[in-house]
């Protein structure tokens, strides 16, 4: 017999399920931001200690010059990693958020076909074709899905390893530039 009470209460459970985790991704998430930025404050700081002090013990204006280009170097690596560890973030929690709403999606579409198959059984008599077209509309719906889910993956791949290979670029010109300036 269908209950709606009992599938009302399932759907709610699933939902304070599928919150919680969402939540926990998040605060994961926050909380490695947070080191993140953390370690880099620190790092910033030592090296303005550092740059501090070597500065106090420059001798002439080509020590300076040299000191400027290396100081320059350093600075832009530190920015590249730190521009990298902040994208490996949001990639691995883009990846958390996608598995979690995949997740959700293949637990939806199997509660709406269990849904089906309990409103089919419930049917009048007669309302085959309407059951049919029903069905039909669900799963098309759900194909359609699918191919939507799998189209977004695949932009997501291309422009990750497009950001990755910038990113390798960029490391590998930074330490050129700063040497010309010197």
């Amino acid at each position: 017999m269908y209950n709606p009470t009992e599938q009302f209460a399932e759907l709610n459970k699933s939902h304070v399920e599928q919150a919680t985790r969402l939540a926990a991704i998040a605060l994961e998430n926050s909380e490695k931001l947070m080191k993140l930025n953390l370690a880099t404050a620190r790092n910033a700081w030592a090296q303005s200690v550092e740059s501090a002090q070597a500065v106090a013990s420059v001798k002439d204006v080509q020590d300076l010059f040299a000191l400027r280009a290396k100081l320059a170097e350093v600075g832009v690596q530190h920015a590249l990693s730190y521009s990298r560890n902040l994208y490996d973030l949001a990639s691995q929690a883009q990846a958390d958020y996608a598995a979690a709403s995949e997740d959700v999606w293949s637990n939806y579409t199997k509660g709406v076909a269990n849904w089906v198959e309990t409103a089919t059984k419930s049917a009048p008599a007669g309302s085959d074709v309407a059951v049919n077209a029903f069905k039909s509309t669900v799963a098309a719906t759900t194909a359609a899905f699918d191919q939507f889910q799998k189209a977004t993956k695949q932009v997501v791949s291309l422009a990750d390893a497009s950001v990755r290979a910038a990113a390798a670029q960029a490391t590998k010109a930074a330490p050129v530039k700063g040497r010309k300036a010197a």
